[in-house]
Parts: C-alpha cells; structure tokens; sequence
C-alpha cells in the first residue's frame, strides 16, 4: 500500500508539469515583451549631397623661363619657397641690354639735332620761296628731308624702348603668387629664350581646383541648382572623414565622358593652410540642396513588405503597428519621411525581425545585444548631421 501510494504522487506530479508545459505552449506570443531599439521621428534641415571621387590639381602652374637670352648671374629664390607675383626670381647679367640701350639714346640725340637743322632749313626756305629767291622743289625736296628724319626719331624711340624692355626681361619675376619647384638652371649658365626646360616651375596652392566624377545621370539636377546660384562643394582625405578645405563648384566640363558615363566638374577651394596638393587624391562631396524641416528617422527603420514601405510605431500601451509610409533615403543612416509620420512618434530602429503588428516591446540601450538586425540604430540627429549623399528618390 505504502508503495502504491508513493506511485500516485509521482503520477500527479508529473501530470501536474505536463499542464503547465502545456498552458505555457498556448501562451499567446503578444504578451513576450521584445527588446527594441526605439528612435523619436524629428524635423529638421536635411542636406543632400553627391559624393565623387576626385583629385587636386594647381590652380595655376607656369613654367618661369627667360624671354632674352644671357648669361644667368644670380638666382634669388630658394626651392619651394612662397613668392608673390612679381617678385624676383633670378637675375641675367644686364650689361649688354644697358650698352644697347646708351646706344639707341646716342642716335636719338643725334637724329634729333639733325630733325631740328631740317625744320630751320624748311623755315628758311619757305621765306626764300616768297622771295622769289629759290625754287619750290627745293622747298620740297627739303621737307621730305625733315619728314624722314622724324621718322628716324621715332625709330630711335623704339629702339630705347626695346632696350629697356630687354633690361627689364633682364630680371625674371614670378608672374604667379605661388610655390616655386625644382631649380632647373644653376648661376653662371647660358640661357636663351628658347629653351624648353625653363628656370623654375611655379605653382599656384591658394586657391586650389579639384576635380571629380559624378554620374552623368546627376547633369539634370546639378544643372537646375546651378541655375539658383553656386553651389558648395566640401572636399575630405581618401578616408571620407578628414576635412581638408570647402570651395565652390566652378563649372561642369562641355563632355560626358563615354567610357564610364561620368561628367567631370570643377571646384574651387581655398587653401591657405595647404592642406591640398596637385595630384592628391581626394573625396568631393557637393550640397546639392536641402530639405528644410524635413521629418528624418533612421533608415534602419523603413520595412519593405508586399505593400510597400512602412514602419513599426511603438504606441503609449507599449505595442507597435506597422505604418505605411512614403520615404526618401538620401544617406545609409537615416531617412526623410515625405507622408506617414508625425514630428515625435516613437519609431523601432532595430530589432524589427521579432516584430508582428500588436507585438509588445521593450526598451533597449543602444549597443546591447536585443536580437535584431544589428547596427545600434543611427539616432536621426547624429551621423545625420552630414547630410544625405544619394539620389534621393521615391522608395
């Protein structure tokens, strides 16, 4: 009896376990509260831009050489060294442009007094031809004589003035503001002006162009924002983070270029600190426009289903609803909301893939594993901030 009795617990204990397991199978799946990260819909000013890539190249960049030719007695810069416009650079040896420049002052002092004997001479005889006294083609003969020698006056001017231009080119002066380059020609050289190599390779760094690549696609909406006024382009290191210089988009190359269906576009960007250099390897990032108060979530937050796009809206008792909503998705963090949402709402940026409409939620800190889909959920006011990047089309 004593072991019989001992059966019957064990049986009802067992029984017993079996119904909870059993009322616990049937439990409905809304009263497990999932763990969610939640996001708050804002407003606020979106920019947009289009990310290419790109390369810094000189503003200017002229190769300084002699335009007469001489013996080079003196160079006045030192490599890479900032110089100014007209500042300068190295000094041919002058003597030989002064020589021809005292010569042609002699003639002209010469060519001078003879102008001046010949304009006596025409007087005279125009008061003898009243006279009677000579003839007129005397007069005339003379007059010619006067009016070549007033050209030869006005040769001889020229002459001083090529020689001054000559003793002026004497003096090589940077006709940039810029850096200088290698030295290309030592003192004590040779120099004529047809040389192809030149004395020095100037190099215009402030400002700076940079020029990239967008899709040639884009050429419609560049080309209307253009029409409003110039646009801002911000220029970053190969790491897309580094701020290295802003300017403003100077023009849109007059071809598209067929092999890669790219157009090339022009920036201008100011570099006092150099920070840019030709040949430099760059990302350019152009503000194309911007959304003002402009609904933005993250854009870990849009779902994809057979309707369309729509979110999870987590609602004051805790539970959440799909919402079909009408998005734009300029950036991969973050999303501008057109219809569907209000300024507010609390919406899940991660942590969907456990969610059915009338689910029950949790809050979880970003950063703790809830069994989503990953990404911590980007807040709409953070990484946001820089902008969106694509083509901002109609999800």
């Amino acid at each position: 009896m004593v072991a019989s009795g001992a059966l019957l617990v064990v049986l009802a204990a067992l029984s017993a376990c079996g119904a909870s397991k059993s009322g616990a199978a049937v439990e409905p799946r809304g009263a497990r509260a999932v763990p969610v990260l939640p996001a708050t819909v804002v407003r606020r000013d979106v920019p947009v831009y289009l990310e290419g890539i790109g390369s810094v190249v000189a503003y200017k960049t002229v190769t300084v050489r002699t335009q007469v030719d001489g013996r080079l007695i003196q160079v006045l810069f030192r490599e890479g060294q900032a110089v100014r416009k007209g500042e300068v650079l190295a000094q041919i040896d002058p003597r030989p442009f002064q020589v021809q420049l005292h010569q042609a002052e002699g003639a002209l002092a010469r060519d001078r007094a003879q102008l001046e004997n010949a304009n006596l001479v025409v007087k005279r005889d125009k008061e003898l031809v009243g006279q009677k006294l000579i003839a007129q083609q005397q007069l005339d003969t003379d007059q010619a004589v006067t009016g070549q020698t007033e050209g030869t006056v006005r040769i001889d001017q020229a002459a001083i003035e090529s020689a001054r231009l000559n003793l002026d080119y004497a003096r090589i002066t940077s006709p940039v503001d810029g850096v200088t380059g290698v030295r290309l020609v030592d003192p004590g050289n040779v120099v004529h002006a047809a040389d192809p190599g030149g004395i020095v390779v100037v190099t215009q760094l402030d400002p700076v162009a940079v020029l990239f690549n967008l899709p040639q696609d884009e050429l419609p909406r560049i080309s209307d924002q253009m029409a409003h006024g110039k646009l801002s382009v911000e220029v970053y290191g190969r790491d897309g983070a580094t701020a290295l210089g802003k300017g403003q988009l100077e023009l849109i190359d007059n071809q598209i270029n067929q092999a890669t269906s790219t157009l090339r576009l022009k920036a201008i960007v100011p570099n006092p600190e150099r920070h840019l250099w030709p040949n430099q390897f760059v990302k350019a990032r152009l503000l194309l426009t911007t959304h003002k108060g402009a609904l933005v979530v993250p854009a870990s937050a849009l779902q994809r289903g057979p309707d369309g796009t729509f979110v999870y809206v987590i609602g004051a008792d805790q539970t959440v609803t799909a919402r079909p909503v009408e998005a734009v998705a300029p950036a991969s963090d973050f999303a501008i909301v057109d219809k569907g949402l209000s300024a507010g709402e609390m919406v899940v940026a991660d942590g969907q893939n456990q969610l059915r409409p009338g689910s029950k939620v949790s809050v979880r800190e970003p950063g703790s594993s809830g069994g989503g889909r990953g990404g911590g959920g980007a807040r709409p006011g953070g990484s946001g901030e820089r902008g969106g990047r694509g083509r901002g089309d109609k999800q």
